[in-house]
């Protein structure tokens, strides 16, 4: 029997009885780790373990938020402290050479911490393209202010974590770089032409459509869709994401407690995969908000079975890396602009 189509959070260190029964019986596609979530090195191994013996799936996908710089769930001693992806783009504006290195290697190192835990997606890299006024949601999470860097350094981060054995997330599809207010808690309206859109915040996804996975944003655009975010739109996922930007990978939702959405998150589940979304991400670990979205989210078949398949295929198990090597190797680039 195929997984659900939907992603959902836990409340701490390790499933609770509810929540192993809930993930028995509705049989999530994969599990995203949050701060809550973390504690140790091997309670991290533990509790993916377990995740994966409760669904009856060895290969079930466990996801995370590990940018670096604020975004990042696994912190010192645990892991590394990674920059944010702005320093990249610092380095790219005086050596572009140098910038994509050290964001490659960056992103190798992030990855090898990842597998070591048992972690096998992360929800990197940003794609957004800041402008100025834009919420500070995005901020130094940019990797650049110009499409070619934000694709260049983009696409570097998805070399060094498919190197590093983890599949990367490009998000937040079609474009989060324009909005004025923070999805976490308002709806954003970006106002701009199409053709200006397509010109820069849809450029560097459509430059790399070919990543596996894909994250949407809860954003309206007014010039092609004033009534319905982005996640919600069929039109913005038809034209746009599929259309414009050519991506036909896994397409996730962003968080969907998030409160930019309104209505109960059942409904913008049900919503999401009917505008064409294959996976419902919720996060917040809420048992009666995570019953709601197995109830709205069907079975993974069809186009999105494919694609889910087409992305795992892509997760290859490499040699062990001496992250400290990789760290060592990204600072001194990095130095260049310290």
């Amino acid at each position: 029997m195929p997984a659900r189509a939907f992603v959902a959070g836990c409340s701490g260190l390790a499933l609770t009885t509810d929540e192993r029964a809930f993930f028995r019986d509705a049989e999530p596609w994969g599990l995203i780790l949050f701060g809550r979530n973390v504690e140790s090195g091997d309670q991290i191994r533990a509790l993916c373990a377990e995740f994966r013996d409760v669904v009856g799936r060895p290969d079930a996908p466990v996801l995370i938020d590990q940018e670096g710089g604020r975004v990042q769930r696994v912190r010192p001693p645990l892991a590394l402290s990674h920059p944010p992806a702005a320093r990249y783009g610092a380095l790219h504006v005086q050596d572009a050479r140098a910038g994509v290195e050290a964001a490659r290697i960056g992103a190798e190192a992030i990855a090898v911490e990842l597998a070591a835990l048992g972690v096998t997606i992360d929800c990197l890299p940003v794609l957004d393209l800041p402008v100025d006024g834009m919420t500070k949601a995005i901020g130094d999470r940019a990797y650049g202010d110009t499409t070619d860097a934000v694709a260049e350094l983009g696409q570097a981060v998805i070399d060094g974590m498919l190197a590093g054995g983890v599949l990367p997330v490009i998000k937040h599809m079609p474009g989060h770089g324009r909005a004025t207010v923070d999805s976490h808690f308002h709806l954003p309206r970006v106002s701009a032409d199409r053709a200006t859109l397509e010109a820069t915040d849809f450029a560097p996804f459509r430059a790399l459509a070919s990543a596996p996975i894909g994250m949407t944003g809860h954003i309206v655009f007014d010039a092609i869709d004033p009534e319905r975010p982005a996640t919600l739109s069929p039109i913005v996922i038809a034209d746009v994401v599929r259309g414009f930007i050519g991506f036909d990978g896994l397409l996730l939702t962003d968080d969907l407690s998030m409160k930019a959405l309104s209505g109960s998150v059942g409904g913008s589940a049900a919503a999401a995969i009917a505008a064409g979304c294959d996976i419902a991400l919720h996060c917040n670990g809420d048992m009666g908000e995570m019953q709601e979205v197995a109830a709205a989210a069907p079975r993974l078949e069809g186009r999105s079975a494919e694609r889910a398949a087409r992305a795992l295929a892509r997760l290859v198990a490499r040699p062990t890396v001496d992250v400290a090597s990789l760290a060592a190797e990204r600072d001194r680039l990095l130095g260049a602009i310290a």
